[in-house]
């Protein structure tokens, strides 16, 4: 009878098998970059270059930005805790599928009989009395109910390594972009501290001309206005610049101040050859981490519905009890009793309310669907939006870069017609604040064109590897936490680096 009804619990599973979805149009989209570099077909597996993009700039202290906050980035603990806790509640699922123990129940107490009134012997009796119970149960997994529900638990176990993942390529793109954002600006305050110097020795010069009455009050006033516009704008440059070292260090996981690594000479921001960001086939998309956690998401509620659809039919359980009692009584014995047997419950009368909770979470996967194909589609446009950026800040450039010569050859001619009394000083002052413009300008593209190829490297789903719990958290945390909970090496125990079949369950 008992290998009849354990047979029974293979008998079906209900509910959709999970099939990731389609995304139609991505075999016939590719970015080509806008013409900026050849692209050539590269092996899918071979990410290593991918995951560390950020060497490609040969810069040793944004590598070593980024490797400390890998380190200690806080949003990246909280995602490591999440695994722990996916892990937790993957157990929890897992342990359904077994035996239970529903209800344990005992009692020992001693029973005093004391004479009654009118008694004067003055004895008394007494015993001892005790018993010890269980009620166990063991709800067969008939429907497949356990079943999806260690599939959707195992599903959401690895959307959380996948969301890891994804805060790894965050945290990599939010420091490489704040810190060439940080250089961006520490050039533009030297900008305009040259132009200010430049600036105020024209004013000097004016204010000497002025004073031997050979030049007009305009000119001067002119000159100053320029010279006080120019250095207003430093103390906003300057505060621009310690709030993204602050953001720095916020990514760094350390308080403001804290930043060792910029306390030297600033680095140049970087020259970018139009090879760099080839061999990067845009197919890789697919690989995002973002993407993947849409794909658990939509695994995790497709085995919602079976979990649902299972409440619709009978349950059918094993049930036994356990009973042991006796006293202390002269000639009594102690007493076991057992029982076992099947139940069978049905919940008929529901009113619709089973029915609607089976269409609760259809709906809720057609929702978990449309979500993955939103997030392909933003992927893609991540990538074509940074793509262009790359191209077309190439090409402001070497645009910018002729500018810049040309207001520089204009300012030096201004100054020599002046001096030589064939202009006015207005064109001086012109000439001054076009180079005040197209060096700031030229500057703002370099940084612009850098952080367009460190979102594209986003973008791709660049900037993360596998890690093991005890990489990414530190060991003081597991200590914490092993101390105070029984953790029975969850938190040391390696994870899966690779993703399971489709459909596939790993219990």
């Amino acid at each position: 009878m008992i290998a009849t009804f354990v047979s029974l619990t293979a008998c079906t599973t209900l509910g959709p098998d999970y099939q990731e979805p389609d995304v139609d149009w991505l075999a016939q989209w590719e970015t080509t970059l806008y013409g900026e570099v050849e692209q050539s077909v590269a092996d899918p597996n071979d990410v290593q270059r991918l995951g560390f993009w950020w060497e490609t700039f040969n810069d040793p202290v944004l590598n070593s930005l980024i490797l400390s906050a890998r380190e200690a980035n806080p949003s990246l603990r909280i995602a490591a805790l999440n695994i722990a806790r996916s892990r937790a509640l993957l157990g929890i699922a897992v342990g359904t599928q077994y035996p239970q123990v529903q209800q344990g129940s005992g009692s020992a107490a001693r029973v005093d009989n004391w004479p009654t009134e009118g008694d004067d012997s003055g004895d008394r009796s007494g015993l001892y009395n005790y018993n010890l119970g269980f009620d166990l149960g063991w709800e067969l997994d008939f429907w497949g109910r356990f079943e999806r529900s260690i599939e959707s638990a195992d599903a959401a176990f690895f959307a959380s390594i996948a969301n890891q993942r994804n805060a790894q390529v965050l945290v990599s793109a939010q420091v490489a972009q704040t810190y060439f954002a940080y250089l961006t600006t520490t050039r533009q305050i030297q900008i305009a501290q040259m132009n200010a110097d430049l600036q105020l020795r024209s004013l000097e010069i004016t204010r000497q001309l002025y004073d031997s009455g050979q030049d007009s009050e305009l000119d001067l006033q002119q000159a100053n206005t320029q010279f006080l516009a120019t250095s207003a704008a430093i103390p906003g440059l300057e505060a621009t610049q310690q709030q993204l070292a602050n953001a720095l260090t916020a990514l760094l996981g350390r308080r403001p101040g804290d930043l060792p690594e910029l306390a030297g000479p600033a680095q140049p921001l970087p020259k970018l050859a139009p090879g760099m960001i080839d061999q990067i086939p845009a197919r890789l998309m697919m690989r995002r981490p973002d993407v993947r956690v849409a794909a658990f998401t939509v695994a995790a509620q497709s085995a919602q519905i079976g979990v649902a659809e299972a409440d619709l039919y009978p349950s059918i359980s094993l049930f036994g009890t356990i009973g042991w009692g006796g006293n202390t009584a002269d000639g009594s014995t102690d007493s076991l009793s057992t029982g076992f047997g099947p139940a069978f419950t049905w919940n008929l009368f529901n009113y619709g309310r089973l029915e609607n909770a089976v269409r609760v979470q259809d709906a809720s996967l057609e929702q978990a669907i449309e979500q993955y194909q939103a997030t392909v589609l933003q992927a893609a446009r991540e990538i074509d939006d940074a793509a262009i950026t790359v191209a077309k800040t190439r090409e402001q450039d070497a645009m910018l870069k002729d500018a810049l010569a040309s207001s520089e050859r204009a300012l030096k001619i201004a100054n020599t017609r002046y001096r030589e009394g064939y202009s006015d000083f207005q064109r001086v002052l012109d000439a001054q604040r076009a180079l005040a413009n197209q060096s700031t300008s030229y500057v703002a593209n370099q940084g612009a064109h850098a952080s367009a190829v460190v979102d594209f490297y986003r973008a791709m789903g660049g900037g993360w590897k596998p890690v093991e719990l005890s990489e990414a958290l530190p060991a003081e945390t597991i200590e914490r936490m092993e101390s105070r909970t029984d953790w029975d090496g969850q938190l040391r125990e390696p994870l899966p680096q690779n993703e399971p079949e489709t459909g596939e369950t790993r219990e």
